[in-house]
C-alpha cells in the first residue's frame, strides 16, 4: 500500500473515468469534511468517490487496487468511533447516492436496499403493508444502512428484536480487488458457511457492501409506553431488573440520569421531572392481552421498588414525546457543552447502579461533567461526557476518562461496544478484551478478504494482530496454532 501517495489530482484520472467528473472530489474543502465522524480524531483522504451503482465501486476498487490505495467505506458520516476517518489517505467511498429501495418480498418478509438508505426511511416504506424495520438507533433519522451493518447498530427496540445481524438475511459485497459477491439471502437456511456475520460488525475492513438483504417484522397490534421516575439510580436499577426477572422482556428498557434528564427536558419539554434521580422508559407490545398483562408486570415491580409517580402514554402523540425526549438526549447536550463523547460499552444488568457510580466517580476525578442515557435493559451503556474540543486540555482529560470508563466496564465482566463498533475509539482496548490468539485468528479472517490490508486500514485490530501485520507487510499469512479453535 502507498504510503507517500501523488497529489490528489495526479490520482483522480482514472476514477473520473468510471464515475464522470462530478462525482470524485479533490478539493481541500471536501476532503476535509469527509475524513471526519462522530468522533473526536480528524484524518485525510486524497480523494472522495461518490459511485451510484455496484458497478461502479467494483470499477473505482479495482482502480485503487490498480494504484494500491487505501479505501475507506462511509455512510452518513454518523458514527462515533472513528470507523470511515481515513487514516493513511487513500480514498474515501461515500455510498450515500445509492439509496434505492427494492420490491418488497411480503411472502418472505424481506426487502433489498442500498447502503445509502436510511434507517428510518426502512420503516416508512414498509408501513403500508403492516411491516417495519426493527433495529432504531437513536439517529435512525441520519444514519444508514450501509454503516448500521457495518458497526451492528443497535437501539432502543433491540432488546426483544435483536440487533443488526439478526435483521440481515443477506448482502451484496465488493472485494477490495473489485469482485462481487453475495453472501446469504432470503433463504432461511443458506447452505455454507454464514459469512454474513463476519461482513456484519467488520467496519468495512472486508470490503465495501452494495446491497443489504433486511428482515422486516410485523407492526405489533397494541403497544404502551410508561415513563417511571425514581428518587434513586438504585430503584431505576432494580426496577430494570426486575422486570426482566419476572418474565417480562419489553420491546424497550431506556434509562436516564439527573443531569441527562435536565438538559433533554430543556430541549424538548416532554414533561421529564427534573428533580428525579433517574427515569426508565418501557414499552411492551404485542396483542392487547398481551400488553396489558406486561403492563401489569411493569407496574407492579416499579412500585415494589419506590416508583415516585407512573407515567403511561394516554395516546400515540404523548408516546411519541416521549421517544422524542429519549432520542434527542445527544443533540440536547450540546445546550450544556459545545461537543461531547459518547461511550458504548456493555456491563451485566446486575452492575448497572454500581457502575453509573463508579463513572461519576471518574467524572470527578478528571474535573468534568458525564450525564448518561443508556439501554438500560440490555446493559448498553451510554455515558456522555460533554466538553470543549477547542480546549486541549480538557480533550486530554476527556479522552483519559473515556479509557478509565472502558477499563471499568471490563473490569466488571463487560464488553467493548454494545452496537457503535470498534473503530480508532476501542482498537487498542481490543488487547484487554482479547488474547493474543483470539486477536491473531480475527486478523487471519480480515486477510483472507483483504489480502493486501487496504480496507479500512488501522482500524479495529490494534498492532501487533499477526496476521493483519503479516498482510500490511507482504509477508506470508502465518496462522498460530489453535487460532481457529
Amino acid at each position: 500500500m502507498s504510503t507517500t501517495l501523488p497529489a490528489p489530482a495526479a490520482l483522480a484520472a482514472g476514477f473520473r473515468a468510471i464515475l464522470g467528473p462530478d462525482r470524485v472530489l479533490d478539493g481541500a474543502v471536501e476532503r476535509d469534511l469527509y475524513s471526519r465522524d462522530g468522533l473526536v480524531t480528524d484524518g485525510d483522504c486524497a480523494l472522495v468517490l461518490l459511485p451510484e451503482t455496484a458497478a461502479e465501486v467494483s470499477g473505482c476498487l479495482r482502480e485503487a487496487a490498480r494504484l494500491g490505495l487505501a479505501v475507506v467505506p462511509r455512510g452518513s458520516g454518523t458514527g462515533l468511533t472513528g470507523a470511515a476517518v481515513p487514516l493513511e489517505g487513500g480514498v474515501v467511498v461515500s455510498l450515500a447516492r445509492m439509496r434505492r429501495i427494492g420490491e418488497v418480498d411480503v411472502a418472505n418478509g424481506c426487502v433489498w436496499v442500498e447502503p445509502g438508505v436510511l434507517n428510518l426511511d426502512v420503516s416508512a416504506a414498509v408501513a403500508h403493508l403492516g411491516l417495519h424495520y426493527a433495529p432504531d438507533p437513536s439517529s435512525q433519522a441520519a444514519c444508514s444502512i450501509g454503516g448500521n451493518v457495518g458497526t451492528n447498530a443497535g437501539g432502543p427496540h433491540c432488546l426483544a428484536a435483536g440487533v443488526t445481524v439478526q435483521h440481515v438475511l443477506g448482502m451484496e459485497i465488493v472485494l477490495p480487488d473489485g469482485e462481487v459477491l453475495v453472501l446469504g439471502g432470503p433463504a432461511p437456511d443458506p447452505p455454507g458457511y454464514d459469512l454474513r456475520g463476519v461482513v456484519v460488525g467488520a467496519e468495512g475492513t472486508v470490503g465495501v457492501v452494495t446491497r443489504v438483504c433486511l428482515r422486516l417484522s410485523p407492526l405489533p397490534p397494541a403497544v404502551r409506553t410508561v415513563l417511571l421516575d425514581f428518587a434513586t439510580t438504585a430503584e431505576a436499577g432494580s426496577t430494570v431488573g426486575g422486570i426482566i426477572a419476572a418474565g417480562v422482556v419489553p420491546a424497550a428498557i431506556e434509562m436516564m440520569d439527573t443531569g441527562m434528564i435536565v438538559a433533554v427536558e430543556a430541549f424538548t419539554h416532554a414533561g421529564l421531572p427534573t428533580d428525579a434521580a433517574a427515569v426508565v422508559l418501557v414499552e411492551v407490545d404485542g396483542s392487547p392481552a398481551q400488553v396489558e398483562a406486561q403492563m401489569a408486570v411493569v407496574e407492579r415491580v416499579a412500585r415494589e421498588q419506590g416508583v415516585r409517580q407512573v407515567r403511561v402514554a394516554r395516546d400515540e402523540a404523548e408516546r411519541a414525546l416521549l421517544w422524542k425526549a429519549r432520542k434527542s438526549a445527544f443533540g440536547a447536550v450540546a445546550r450544556i457543552r459545545p461537543n461531547s463523547y459518547l461511550h458504548d460499552c456493555v456491563v451485566p444488568r446486575t452492575r448497572l447502579v454500581e457502575v453509573l457510580h463508579e463513572i461519576q466517580r471518574i467524572g470527578r476525578e478528571h474535573d468534568l461533567l458525564i450525564v448518561n442515557v443508556f439501554h438500560a435493559g440490555d446493559g448498553n451503556l451510554h455515558p456522555l461526557i460533554a466538553y470543549d474540543r477547542r480546549d486541549p486540555e480538557e480533550v486530554a482529560r476527556v479522552l483519559a476518562a473515556g479509557d478509565a470508563i472502558v477499563e471499568l466496564c471490563l473490569s466488571v465482566g463487560g464488553v467493548l461496544s454494545g452496537e457503535h463498533g470498534i473503530g480508532i475509539e476501542k482498537r487498542d482496548a481490543m488487547a484487554l478484551a482479547f488474547s493474543p490468539t483470539d486477536l491473531a485468528a480475527q486478523a487471519c479472517v480480515r486477510a483472507a478478504f483483504d489480502p493486501a490490508g487496504r480496507m479500512n486500514p488501522g482500524k479495529v485490530l490494534p498492532a501487533g494482530s499477526r496476521c493483519g501485520e503479516a498482510a500490511l507487510a507482504g509477508r506470508e499469512v502465518h496462522v498460530p496454532d489453535g487460532a481457529w479453535i
